[in-house]
């Protein structure tokens, strides 16, 4: 797949979820710690997301770090703003900042 279609791929899933999650593996069976840790905090906190498992397309999983400039996975989008990776989204949660955020954006929280 070409860089632009990746590109594309990658906008229109951002664009099709108000929180969109590019992950190792997916929600149900994450792959690897971080990816787990923010699925953890997101089901927490009853967001609902979609992903997609970066490891099932080598061009997506280069691609989601070209496109946010972001070198790790998990990335996470809310509303199409690059929030961060699993450090970000949990500092976030630990300090009380991803509640407010997310209904800041829009997003219905139910915990």
């Amino acid at each position: 797949m070409s860089d632009k279609a990746v590109h594309d791929a990658i906008k229109a899933k951002i664009d099709a979820n108000p929180v969109m999650l590019f992950m190792k593996g997916t929600p149900q069976f994450p792959q690897c710690g971080f990816s787990a840790a923010v699925v953890q905090i997101l089901d927490y906190l009853g967001v609902e997301f979609g992903s997609e498992n970066v490891l099932a397309d080598p061009d997506l999983r280069q691609g989601v770090k070209d496109f946010s400039d972001w070198p790790t996975i998990p990335q996470l989008y809310v509303k199409g703003e690059f929030v961060g990776g699993c450090d970000i989204v949990r500092e976030m949660f630990e300090t009380g900042e991803l509640k407010p955020f997310l209904e800041g954006k829009g997003v219905p929280v139910a915990a």
